[in-house]
C-alpha cells in the first residue's frame, strides 16, 4: 500500500459516523476526562490504524481503551496494554523502542502494522455485534491492501472477526477454527493466522498472559516471516 492511500484510508476511519453510539461515547469519555489526564486534550474519535504502510504483519486487536487510544489517537497508547504489547514487538524486532505514550513520541514499526475490529472505544469495552460489522470494510481494506503474510489476532473477538471475513472471501472453507493462545492456521492463499491472548489487564493482573507467552508468539509470527 502507497503511504499516499495508507493516509488516505487513515482519514476515512477518523470521520467515520457509522455508529452514533459509539461516537457519542468517545466524544462523552473525552469531555468527561480521567483525573489523571484533565491537562490533556482527548482525541476523541475512531482511531486511525498504525504502522507500516507496507507491513507483512497484521495485528489485529479489539478496540481503543476510553482513556488509552481514544485519548492519545494512536492505537493501544497510554494504556497498560499497550506498555505489553510495545515491549514484546520491539524485542521481537517490530519496533524501534519499546516505549508509547504519545503520537509524538518517535515510535515506528517495521514491517508490523496494528488495527482494531472496532475503531471507537465501545461503553465496557464490549461493541455490539452489529458495529463490529459496520467496521468490518476498514479491516477488509488492510487484509486486500497490505502484502500480508501473517494477521496476529489479539483476542477472541479478533479471531473470530478475521475468519468470518476469511470465510466470506473463500480463503477458509472450513468451520471457525477454535481460539487458544498460540494457535496457528495457514489460509488456501498461504496467509498464516496466529493467536494470542490480548494484553488487557484482564488478562495481564491474572497471569493468563505473562510476557514469556506473549514475546513467543512474536517469535513465532517472526521465523514464519522469514521462512
Amino acid at each position: 500500500m502507497s503511504r499516499r492511500t495508507w493516509k488516505t484510508l487513515n482519514h476515512d476511519v477518523v470521520d467515520c459516523q457509522l455508529c452514533p453510539r459509539l461516537i457519542e461515547h468517545c466524544r462523552s469519555v473525552a469531555r468527561q476526562k480521567r483525573r489523571a489526564y484533565q491537562a490533556e486534550d482527548y482525541f476523541g474519535a475512531p482511531v486511525p490504524n498504525f504502522g507500516d504502510p507496507t507491513a507483512q504483519l497484521l495485528l489485529v486487536g479489539l478496540a481503543p481503551g476510553a482513556h488509552g487510544a481514544n485519548r492519545t489517537g494512536r492505537m493501544f497508547t497510554g494504556d497498560r496494554s499497550g506498555d505489553w504489547l510495545f515491549r514484546a514487538l520491539h524485542k521481537a524486532g517490530f519496533a524501534n523502542q519499546p516505549e508509547s505514550t504519545d503520537r509524538q513520541d518517535g515510535l515506528q514499526l517495521v514491517n508490523c502494522a496494528i488495527t482494531n475490529v472496532c475503531h471507537c472505544a465501545p461503553p465496557d469495552n464490549k461493541p455490539t455485534r452489529a458495529e463490529i460489522q459496520q467496521c468490518q470494510p476498514w479491516l477488509k481494506s488492510l487484509f486486500t491492501m497490505l502484502p500480508l503474510r501473517v494477521v496476529l489476532a489479539l483476542g477472541g473477538i479478533a479471531w473470530n472477526a478475521s475468519f468470518d471475513y476469511f470465510k466470506s472471501t473463500g480463503q477458509w472453507q472450513r468451520g471457525r477454527p477454535r481460539f487458544e493462545h498460540g494457535g496457528l492456521q495457514k489460509l488456501e492463499n498461504g496467509l498464516h493466522v496466529l493467536a494470542s491472548y490480548h494484553p488487557s489487564q484482564q488478562n495481564t493482573f491474572t497471569g493468563r498472559l505473562t510476557e514469556v507467552m506473549l514475546n513467543r508468539v512474536f517469535r513465532k509470527a517472526r521465523r514464519l516471516l522469514e521462512d
